[in-house]
């Protein structure tokens, strides 16, 4: 029997106080939303506040805790950024949300901590301590190039060349590189690809569940099954393959699903439109909707904003609407104008309405740009972003000083056909972003020139480096005495039984290390990093050998660029800051402007009818048009993109076109709702 809670208009106020600025209150349709306690979907338009709404329910029933029966709530996000955000926003005020029996996390926590991690201890004796797709790949293909030639396993290496070598001579006509180093490439994609099925006992892809090889009697399957199984036993596993485990561990214990239904009354899951498909279907799976069904779900999100990595758009129905279906329409980041354009790109319809106003009450009302560029004169889109900016503060029209940032945002960084424009056209000096947290690299250099920017610390230093020796003792196949690799506790703790000081001065020497890359000294460490690295493997009776690329390899990104690579992502003039990045990277944020550039994306259609760039293929729904549910896939594509670019500012909306595609397909273009900046020349 499910609890009953009734949320009063003082609950309301309650959560008004703690959560919106002095005299702010929640309008009709978010006090419908945060009223309703039953099974149901919330469809917000972006910058309605759906996310704040949603913590106004929580911090009301915080109020009831602890709730009947000793129940609990789940609050699931996609990101650990949108998890941190609920608890520094309401971790004071609601200090039993984040204590047994609820569970706020992302939905990988959820899964690892109920599914994945209790599967392994129980039915396969593992301890995981690493879920990190990197790192299982990483380790997978350190396990199986041992038996890459191993005549035992009838060399699954050349099994896999022969699958492959086909593909791979296509490939290399295209690119110009030779047929083997193409092939070895796309024997390591698909051995980090795979996985052991322990439901049917099958070696099969992530990617699409394609069977590898299914014959227990194999002798290729036995070398790729133990080369999986060890890296399993390892503790680590990948993000994918956490959730075949919770499959795995829901059909096994059918019981575990009885017990989350009731431990949770209530399950929250934001940002739904960010979910896959497996993580979708596990939710369902667990917390299906039925007829007296013992917890309540309620999925938040914009099916609109649905784009999952820079390689490819998601249109189809992931998430599927309920019945019941709640609507939060006022956005109160858009001005009516961005709202109108937002509106027509929604493949989901439903009203958008802007409701931003300036401080002082007064109407945002700026007419969008679209700057009309030629191949010579692309670079002055973003500095001519700048003065318009600029004009509209000194009309009074964008505040001086504004809360949010300006932003530059593209779909896609680079192309390798010049005849395709990309961000880096329009910014040549445009650098990738920095790995921030990642353990691994392509060579030595990037351990030391690629430290995480937040934290440069010595402690931090120290772990890149050892993860860069780590690496060499990987790439030599070197492992310990359980056939493992080697972790950097396990790799202190074994030179801590060495004699002749080894232990000592590998100490001494990562100090000397770390202290001189702090100290912006990075080529120097890199140097006596590589001398010290022959003494290293001598302590593993080894010698530098399959290593040789990854020690003296260069870094991909220059030198100079990457100290400053932030400043490299942006443009300033005069006090104006630009921030320059792709349309995935600003995925969630407000700016005060947003610069939307066209890009190249796949080629749809042949001759004069042949559409490539967001303006060919949305050129109606910017002149005003609704898209169709019968539009092209491409086209649903680019609109899914364009939906969260130019749903991002608050007062100025910008467009960047071609010339040519803009006097072929906007020439009509009605300029009542668009201002037009042309460049003729470059000056």
């Amino acid at each position: 029997m499910l609890q009953e809670i009734n949320i009063t208009n003082e609950d309301i106020e309650y959560a008004e106080k703690i959560l919106l600025p002095q005299g702010k209150v929640f309008d009709k349709e978010r006090r419908l939303f945060i009223r309703n306690l039953d099974t149901i979907d919330l469809q917000a338009v972006p910058g309605s506040g759906k996310t704040t709404a949603v913590l106004a329910k929580l911090v009301i029933l915080e109020k009831h805790m602890p709730l009947k029966s000793g129940r609990g709530i789940l609050v699931i996000s996609h990101t650990n950024v949108a998890v941190d955000e609920i608890k520094q926003r309401i971790g004071n005020h609601c200090p039993k949300l984040f204590t047994y029996p609820n569970f706020v996390g992302t939905i990988q926590s959820f899964v690892d901590t109920f599914l994945a991690i209790p599967y392994c201890q129980n039915f396969l004796k593992i301890r995981l301590y690493r879920i990190e797709s990197e790192r299982f790949q990483e380790e997978l293909w350190f396990q199986f190039s041992k038996i890459y030639w191993n005549k035992k396993f009838e060399k699954p290496g050349t099994y896999l060349f022969g699958r492959l070598i086909n593909k791979a001579k296509a490939e290399a006509k295209k690119s110009g590189r030779t047929e083997k180093q193409v092939c070895d490439d796309l024997i390591k994609k698909d051995v980090q690809n795979l996985y052991f099925d322990f439901r049917d006992e099958k070696i099969k892809f992530f990617r699409d569940d394609e069977v590898l090889l299914s014959t227990k009697t194999n002798k290729k399957y036995q070398g790729i099954k133990e080369a999986i199984l060890k890296v399993l036993h390892s503790g680590v596993i990948s993000y994918e393959y956490a959730y075949k485990l919770a499959d795995y561990y829901l059909e096994k214990v059918p019981g575990v699903k009885s017990i989350l239904l009731e431990r949770f009354q209530y399950v929250f899951v934001d940002e739904m439109q960010d979910m896959d498909s497996c993580q979708n279907e596990l939710i369902e799976n667990i917390f299906e909707p039925a007829e007296n069904a013992p917890s309540i779900i309620q999925r938040i999100g914009d099916k609109n904003q649905a784009i999952y990595n820079a390689g490819s758009v998601q249109i189809e129905n992931i998430w599927s609407l309920r019945n019941v279906v709640l609507y939060i329409n006022g956005s109160h980041r858009l001005s009516p104008r961005i709202a109108s354009l937002v509106q027509n790109l929604a493949l989901t319809p439903n009203p958008v309405e802007g409701r931003n106003v300036n401080s002082d009450g007064s109407s945002i009302d700026i007419k969008p740009i679209i700057f009309v560029y030629q191949d010579d004169t692309r670079e002055l889109v973003i500095p001519a972003f700048a003065d318009k900016i600029k004009e509209l503060q000194a009309s009074n029209l964008i505040p001086l000083n504004p809360p949010y940032k300006f932003m530059a945002v593209a779909w896609r960084k680079e192309h390798d056909d010049a005849n395709k424009i990309a961000l880096c056209d329009y910014w040549p000096h445009f650098a990738k972003a920095s790995s921030g947290q990642q353990i691994d690299f392509k060579v030595l250099e990037d351990y030391i020139l690629y430290l995480d920017k937040e934290k440069k610390t010595l402690e931090s230093v120290r772990k890149n480096i050892l993860n860069a020796l780590l690496k060499i003792l990987r790439l030599e196949n070197v492992s310990d005495e359980n056939d493992r690799v080697y972790t950097k506790r396990k790799l202190i703790n074994f030179f801590k039984t060495l004699e002749n000081n080894e232990y000592e001065i590998l100490k001494l020497n990562l100090y000397k290390w770390a202290i001189s890359s702090i100290r912006g000294k990075s080529q120097e460490t890199i140097i006596w990093i590589r001398e010290y690295i022959p003494i290293f493997l001598s302590v593993f009776h080894k010698t530098i050998a399959l290593s040789t690329n990854f020690i003296n390899g260069v870094s991909e990104i220059n030198k100079a660029e990457i100290e400053n690579e932030l400043q490299l992502n942006r443009f300033e003039s005069d006090g104006i800051n630009i921030e320059i990045g792709t349309i995935h990277s600003a995925k969630g944020q407000t700016h005060t402007a947003t610069l939307y550039l066209e890009t190249y994306f796949q080629k749809d259609g042949n001759g004069a009818n042949a559409k490539s760039y967001e303006s060919q293929r949305l050129a109606g729904q910017l002149m005003g048009n609704q898209i169709l549910s019968t539009a092209k896939t491409r086209v649903k594509q680019s609109a899914r993109m364009a939906y969260v670019g130019f749903s991002r500012p608050t007062h100025l909306l910008s467009l960047a076109i071609h010339k040519e595609r803009f006097d072929f397909v906007l020439s009509d273009i009605d300029v009542d709702d668009w201002d037009i900046i042309e460049f003729t020349t470059e000056e």
